[in-house]
């Protein structure tokens, strides 16, 4: 059974990913931030939100989008493949203004209950930090957690994506 999670920074394309590759392959999909996010953006207590990834993990096939590095340890060892969107700053920062745009004020389906879009200053910083802050927590990650037969794919631009689906030629059935 596939079980492929995709991190990278907001604004990557890694819910788009997702979606296009739970459709594709017949798996169940997994947005973390619909998980994470309670109505209007309430955040659950850290032991509840490691429990709840814990199950969700467990699961025997899924496709899961979302960074969440503090839940690293519980869903890696359980992915079959790993793609990293490593997109450059400016790319995500317009992508998330230009989501921003279209959905204002609505709820996404890939967001919790209520949690309607907005724009926020420090999000917005968060994404310009990610490659300081998060990069190389991420590449540690994959250097020391991986294990043989587990797959990585490190994606650096958005006409990387379209490649990727050659990578993964089973559906759930043929698994």
């Amino acid at each position: 059974m596939h079980r492929i999670l995709v991190i990278g920074s907001p604004g990557a394309g890694k819910s788009t990913l997702a979606r296009h590759l739970s459709e594709r392959l017949d798996l169940p999909l997994i947005h973390l931030d619909r998980e994470y996010f309670g109505p209007g953006w309430a955040m659950p207590p850290r032991h509840e939100w490691r429990e709840r990834v814990r199950a969700l993990a467990a699961r025997p096939a899924w496709v899961m989008d979302g960074n969440y590095a503090s839940t690293f340890d519980v869903r890696v060892p359980r992915a079959t493949d790993i793609v990293w969107l490593d997109l450059p700053p400016w790319r995500c920062a317009l992508s998330v203004l230009w989501r921003v745009a279209r959905n204002y004020g609505r709820a996404r389906p890939d967001l919790g209950p209520d949690c309607a879009e907005k724009f926020d200053l420090s999000f917005m910083r968060w994404i310009w930090s990610y490659p300081v802050k998060m990069r190389p927590r991420t590449l540690r990650m994959l250097e020391e957690r991986l294990r043989p037969g587990q797959r990585a794919f490190v994606l650096r631009s958005r006409s990387e994506i379209p490649g990727l689906d050659s990578h993964f030629t089973l559906t759930k059935e043929a698994a």
